[in-house]
């Protein structure tokens, strides 16, 4: 008796998670796999052993620095810090922050004198206003690991079935025939998530269908609005053995949980990170989202840049303990997040984010200077059946833009509830402007963002 479909599957994810993903990542000098198995068995130590590690890679972290970086061997003599004076975490407090404008401003400085082989990135950012910088073999070897553990804890492995929706012009602009020939090799479909219409919409799910994956991996909106579509087509997606799907880059809200995991069938795991502050956390089969705290240390600051205690929401910032090629040390994300200090119910010792609220620019601001998040408004819309799609863009403090969606119009009662409600959020005298349209495209990155504010808030101050 032959070998059934799901076991000859294992054998050949077996195969590519233990010789052929190993072999690529030896070929391109990367210490992933090395680096995975270590963090496999650091993630059960307890919280103090972790924390010590941590101490001991931001020792080292600031003495390469001291002694390769220019501008960190500036930085470090004007605050008088030698990296082994360092007892305890809170003495990182004692360094200022690096946010990009400084990234921008100090561009070659901050390049390690002994590195090599450093691999240039560019990220558009909120602002529009590009970020340039440079990322090392040992950051993405890191980077590469911190990911895998995670895809683990889910019982899915590098060359299981996968399909992955993704808007970055990194990702699509690679896929050259080598390229092509390494995702065919893994398993690994990548379908490009700038262009939602209905002909695209009808052909990704055709294509999920037909390579019957075991795992997406996405953005959260992009992948609830192929779920929304399926659902409207009466399309069933379900029962092709799709067992979680990795969403990330985006904030997850609660609803697009409930549909990516009911259409697909599957659960969803909420990854947070970006190219430039690194793989941040993982969420776990418990429901913890973990910190990757074997390469990163996060803190909470306030307006001022004062570190807030767990509990308190503010931004998010990190150090990256494998950065030393080009140094990310109290980085400001423009995320806002809360930390936790309880335990997963997992027995891992990896440390808790609590909540990860979104970027400073999925707030808004009422007249009066108060700041909301952006769900003070998304929910007025999404309590309205008839609204298929929308977005809403807060122009300036007095102009707030709402596009929308609907099946059939919106009646002037509908439109007037919406003026009101948005109005009695940000002040009486904003004005509200509805646009019907046929359709809201993605923004350049691929991304469905549901808001968008133009205003300053004290996050990115």
């Amino acid at each position: 008796m032959g070998d059934s479909p799901r076991r000859r599957s294992d054998y050949y994810t077996a195969w590519v998670s233990g010789m052929l993903f190993p072999l690529h990542e030896r070929f391109k000098g990367h210490a992933s796999v090395k680096v995975r198995k270590t963090m496999e068995r650091s993630q059960w130590l307890s919280p103090e052993q972790i924390v010590q590690g941590q101490l001991d890679g931001l020792r080292q972290l600031l003495s390469h620095a001291q002694a390769h970086v220019p501008y960190y061997q500036k930085l470090f003599d004007s605050v008088g810090l030698a990296p082994n004076d360092m007892r305890s975490l809170q003495d990182l407090q004692g360094l200022p922050l690096l946010d990009k404008e400084k990234i921008r401003a100090n561009l070659d400085t901050l390049r390690a004198d002994n590195a090599r082989n450093l691999t240039r990135f560019n990220t558009g950012g909120s602002s529009g206003e590009p970020l340039v910088f440079y990322i090392g073999k040992e950051r993405v070897s890191h980077d590469i690991a911190a990911k895998w553990r995670a895809t683990r804890w889910w019982g899915v492995d590098i060359g299981d079935p996968e399909i992955v929706i993704w808007g970055s012009p990194i990702e699509l602009g690679a896929q050259d025939r080598l390229r092509s020939l390494r995702d065919y090799l893994l398993r690994s479909k990548l379908l490009p998530a700038f262009e939602m219409s209905g002909q695209k919409l009808e052909h990704f799910l055709a294509t999920i269908r037909r390579l019957r994956p075991r795992m997406l991996f996405g953005y959260p909106s992009a992948l609830s609005h192929i779920a929304q579509y399926a659902d409207r087509k009466g399309v069933e997606m379900n029962d092709i053995g799709i067992q979680v799907a990795f969403v990330t880059s985006e904030r997850l809200y609660d609803d697009q949980r409930r549909q990516i995991g009911a259409t697909f069938g599957c659960s969803v795991a909420n990854g947070y990170g970006s190219r430039d502050a690194g793989f941040i956390a993982h969420e776990c089969p418990a429901g913890g989202m973990h910190i990757t705290a074997e390469d990163i240390i996060v803190e909470i600051i306030d307006a001022e840049g004062r570190v807030l205690p767990h509990g308190e929401a503010g931004e998010i910032v990190v150090t990256h303990l494998a950065s030393g090629d080009f140094p990310f040390i109290r980085y400001r994300t423009g995320d806002v997040g809360v930390l936790d200090d309880k335990r997963c119910a997992c027995g891992r010792g990896l440390p808790l984010l609590r909540e990860i609220q979104g970027r400073s620019t999925d707030f808004v601001v009422a007249q009066d200077g108060t700041i909301m998040h952006g769900l003070a408004l998304i929910y007025i819309l999404r309590d309205m059946p008839q609204i298929r799609a929308f977005k809403i863009v807060q122009e300036t403090l007095d102009f707030t833009r709402i596009l929308i969606v609907t099946a059939s119009g919106l009646d002037q009662a509908d439109a007037s509830h919406i003026v009101a409600a948005f109005q009695s959020r940000l002040g009486k005298h904003v004005a509200v402007k509805i646009e019907e349209v046929s359709e809201i495209p993605a923004e350049k990155s691929g991304k469905f963002r549901y808001v968008v504010s133009k205003v300053t808030v004290p996050a990115e101050q």
